[in-house]
């Protein structure tokens, strides 16, 4: 009986303990991250599903250059074949997703730009429709990684608080990576016509 009683009092102790040093908190905390991460690619999701519309539009509406469509179908299938493990948030992997998916906006961003030698194509209303549901993807593309890059500054700072740090290297928590801006993003593009 002795016995028993010890065992559910180390019981309580440990319930107690574990819930007051963070450990749920981290929990929580890391289910937010990866929740927000699931966004993310959500939004990257879409716009590589955009893409073959958007595409198919262009390749019929005009006689336009293969070559910048078939950058922009590679980078496609580029950006979609890098996925990265929720549990596996690390700088790197990261940096990896990203510099696909930045890949991808390039050559959307060429393909938009020589769409402009095209008259007809300006006014067709199905490109209107793709082109503007694009723009709407790129922004809710910004607002999933702030939103991803927010959930991540609280985990990473709530795992490096003592003591909380102590209890996140006892049951694994690391820290995780951010979305960064692109190298050279602080300068303006240039435009030409």
């Amino acid at each position: 009986m002795k016995r028993r009683l010890f065992v559910a009092v180390v019981g309580l102790l440990a319930a107690f303990s574990f819930s007051s040093c963070g450990y749920n908190t981290m929990v929580d905390l890391e289910e937010n991250v990866k929740s927000k991460w699931a966004q993310v690619e959500n939004a990257y999701q879409r716009r590589a599903d955009l893409i073959p519309n958007l595409v198919n539009t262009v390749k019929g509406a005009a006689n336009f250059e293969q070559e910048t469509l078939t950058q922009v179908i590679e980078a496609r299938a580029k950006a979609t074949s890098v996925t990265v493990d929720p549990e596996n948030l690390t700088p790197e992997a990261i940096q990896q997703f990203q510099q696909s998916q930045d890949a991808l906006s390039q050559s959307l961003g060429r393909l938009l730009v020589s769409v402009e030698r095209y008259p007809e194509l300006k006014a067709n209303q199905n490109f209107l429709e793709l082109q503007a549901q694009l723009e709407g993807t790129e922004n809710r593309i910004s607002t999933e990684r702030r939103a991803f890059n927010e959930a991540t500054q609280q985990y990473n700072s709530a795992v490096r608080r003592f003591p909380n740090n102590i209890m996140a290297g006892i049951f694994g928590f690391k820290q995780k990576g951010y979305f960064t801006a692109e190298a050279g993003a602080e300068r303006a593009p240039e435009v030409q016509f």
